[in-house]
């Protein structure tokens, strides 16, 4: 298995490098100069060293003293080729750290930009923890090899060069070095084939655990309450134990090819040193000679692992830039036209033999229905009947698989980018609050006054709790409001959307934790506020309900029946039973009381 994998990374490996090159062209071209001019000082060196053994240190140790003109040459010879060396080093270091980031950046930017642009049919699929491993953890691994590449290709130029000045040198003790080569090509190899699949079940894990711990403090409210901690420790420890287990596994193979790569050009030298010796001893070369040699081949060790860093992180960047890219080239994104949604006055609202299935299981079949502008409709059924979906058509969260949603009289999927929103706007039931000002999660970057927030908040009846706010509009409201009841929090989101306008405004049952005389005043409100809107609204209350216009009936996915509140409850058993149903709950819990008192 593992021999079938690594041509294959390899293969892919390249192709994500090419990507980099190809997208930061001239930071890469940069850092591989200055990767350039550190090899080449690399090799400088070596020979500075060479000639300074054989015209200083030499002759010193021959005659007991050397001229102040060669050891001033010297001197300046090695240290000039040392500060060349740096500055390729800083030059190299920095740049490829650019290119590194920036790729990180632009893929983050890319993973983000689909997120938002995907429908929710798309998120429903993907759980929260892997999408964020996808814009963080896999961009990390993705362009991880980046940071050694520059040097990997720069240092060819110190191996061509090093490996010519070896055979320029002396041929024989070029050939005994170069001998160690094949070995290491090997090893590496070797390395490769064994690392790609850990790497590959680490990087997997990384994104599993993540979805676990996103799960568990999301949900912590849930854990606290029944007491699942202990639960969802186990599940977290069990999978961390598993990551854990992975990243032991890629350390113990790193842990026993790493030192045998470092020790195999190490017996290159000791060769070299050993056949050097010969010659030398044999007057065939000269100290400096030997010496020049010999360091070369020490320098050839550092190249040969800047090389096996980056091919140690291809099978890691392969997994990570895989992941994204199957999030980049995921389908069912929706398109736009160029229709605009005009005007300021309320929208007409058709819907036409709507048909919605969330994978293979429908939930809207053949739902057809008109809302005349300016009115109040009801959506009421049982739990499971479709009515927080149909909503959702009606904003264009998702589209229908068959059918059409109309405002105006244009289908929404004929509209222009953003112009859904610009007209229409959802209140759902999940209230969800930022960890930012009352002001800051109303507008949500608008550019609106605070005389139109005040104006908003009166509407949705919040404006006297938010002006006894410590700090009114200023006041924090903490992650997801929790320093909010529930039904201050639902008269905030009703107000963030009410601040924006809209022609179409949908309720999902956005106030059911408001008080009922209370949600009756924004009921009212809505109606006779100089901004009217067509109002769409689930309810459950028979309150609400019967403030609204039009009741429409949902059961099963379908219109089973639709008129007036009263209308309604004449004619159909299903939409009486459920409004009266909490009315006849309280009255049988009366008549149990009463007829405890008698007994008792």
């Amino acid at each position: 298995m593992a021999s079938k994998v690594t041509p294959a990374v390899m293969r892919r490996g390249l192709r994500v490098l090419g990507v980099a090159i190809r997208t930061e062209k001239v930071v890469f071209t940069a850092a591989v100069v200055f990767s350039a001019l550190y090899g080449g000082m690399t090799v400088a060196s070596a020979w500075a060293l060479g000639w300074a053994t054989e015209n200083v240190v030499l002759p010193a140790f021959e005659r007991g003293e050397a001229t102040t003109g060669t050891l001033t040459l010297g001197t300046a010879l090695i240290l000039g080729v040392a500060l060349l060396k740096a500055a390729g080093v800083a030059g190299r270091r920095f740049l490829a750290g650019v290119m590194q980031y920036r790729m990180q950046a632009h893929s983050r930017r890319a993973v983000t930009r689909q997120y938002l642009k995907l429908p929710l049919a798309w998120h429903h699929r993907h759980p929260t923890g892997q999408l964020l491993s996808n814009a963080s953890a896999d961009a990390e691994a993705a362009w991880a090899p980046l940071a050694p590449l520059p040097m990997a290709v720069g240092v060819i130029v110190m191996l061509v060069t090093a490996a010519v000045a070896m055979v320029i040198t002396d041929p024989i003790l070029a050939l005994v070095g170069f001998l160690i080569f094949p070995l290491i090509a090997v090893l590496n190899l070797v390395y490769q084939r064994r690392l790609s699949p850990l790497a590959t079940r680490a990087q997997q894990l990384r994104a599993e655990v993540s979805e676990i711990a996103h799960e568990s403090f999301d949900g912590a409210l849930v854990v606290k309450t029944l007491g699942r901690e202990s639960e969802e420790t186990a599940r977290f420890q069990a999978k961390a134990h598993e990551l854990r287990d992975a990243n032991i596994a890629v350390g113990r193979v790193r842990g026993l090819f790493d030192p045998m790569l470092e020790a195999l050009p190490t017996l290159g030298v000791l060769a070299v040193l050993l056949i050097g010796a010969l010659r030398l001893e044999s007057g065939a070369i000269s100290s400096g000679v030997l010496v020049q040699v010999a360091y070369l081949f020490t320098l050839l060790a550092f190249p040969i692992r800047a090389l096996g860093w980056v091919l140690g992180e291809l099978p890691r960047a392969v997994v990570g830039y895989e992941r994204i890219e199957g999030v980049l080239a995921a389908t069912g994104s929706m398109e736009y036209g160029t229709a605009t949604l005009r005007g300021t006055s309320p929208v007409r609202l058709e819907v036409r033999d709507l048909g919605y299935s969330y994978e293979d299981f429908p939930v809207l079949h053949e739902v057809s229905l008109k809302v005349e502008p300016g009115s109040t409709v009801a959506l009421v059924g049982p739990t499971g009947s479709g009515k927080s979906t149909l909503t959702q058509t009606f904003v264009r969260l998702v589209d229908p698989k068959e059918g059409a949603v109309l405002v105006d009289g244009v289908d929404l999927r004929e509209v222009a980018r953003g112009g859904v929103s610009d007209a229409v706007a959802l209140v759902p039931q999940q209230t969800f609050l930022f960890d930012d000002s009352v002001r800051g999660n109303i507008t949500l970057g608008l550019p609106v006054g605070d005389e139109e927030v005040w104006a908003a908040l009166r509407l949705a009846q919040a404006e006297g709790f938010v002006s006894g706010l410590p700090s009114g509009l200023d006041t924090k409201v903490g992650e997801r409001g929790t320093t909010l009841s529930g039904g201050q929090r639902q008269r905030l989101a009703l107000a963030r959307a009410l601040v924006r306008r809209p022609r179409l405004l949908v309720l999902d049952d956005a106030t059911s934790s408001v008080d009922p005389q209370v949600e009756a005043r924004i009921l009212y409100g809505l109606r006779d506020a100089a901004q009217a809107a067509t109002v769409i609204v689930v309810a459950y209350r028979m309150a609400t309900i019967a403030l609204a216009d039009e009741v429409v009936y949902l059961q099963q996915g379908r219109v089973a029946d639709r008129g007036s509140h009263e209308e309604l409850l004449l004619r159909c058993e299903g939409y009486r039973n459920l409004v009266t149903a909490y009315e006849r709950q309280e009255a049988e819990r009366e008549a149990l009381g009463a007829e405890e008192e008698v007994s008792a």
